[in-house]
């Protein structure tokens, strides 16, 4: 088979209506789990005053607009950095120099490297997308528990303030 008939065969072969349904079903379920990872970020950032917020929690979602979130994850994951950071430092709360950065700036990378359009490296970065993200969502859901039961402690110091008066 010469070239010209296997860019022909490919061409009848993805223009077939099972893969372009099976492509529209990959990346809407991929935008669904973009759009589920974005909300855990938004509840975090909520849990923070707004005094503290570097970035508005309903602007993470960009990183479910394809394309364009090749850029805003590094965005989100530098303002959800300095927002915690501010946020623990006014709670008084120990934690990592720049928390969630490093697990947020790799999966940054490793997405960035999905959209290189050389198939052996974007086929091997997407499995490392898939691994760093699921990494970065728990560290950004472990952040998210803290400031949780922060408030739910501040709660009860203040009903405790209450009853002594």
């Amino acid at each position: 088979m010469d070239q010209a008939e296997l860019q022909e065969q490919l061409l009848k072969e993805i223009s077939k209506p099972e893969f372009i349904y099976t492509v529209i079903a990959v990346w809407t379920v991929r935008i669904i789990i973009w759009l589920f990872f974005a909300n855990t970020i938004r509840k975090t950032l909520k849990l923070i005053a707004i005094e503290n917020q570097c970035i508005k929690p309903n602007q993470v979602f960009g990183i479910a607009i394809p394309f364009f979130n090749i850029y805003w994850n590094f965005e989100v994951a530098k303002h959800l950095r300095d927002s915690l950071i501010n946020e623990f430092y006014d709670r008084k709360i120990a934690t990592e120099e720049a928390p969630s950065y490093k697990k947020g700036s790799l999966y940054s990378w490793v997405y960035l490297a999905t959209n290189i359009p050389l198939y052996p490296i974007a086929a091997l970065a997407l499995i490392f997308h898939f691994i760093t993200m699921i990494n970065y969502w728990i560290e950004i859901n472990n952040y998210k528990r803290i400031l949780e039961q922060h408030n739910t402690f501040r709660s009860q110091e203040e009903l405790e303030k209450t009853h002594e008066d």
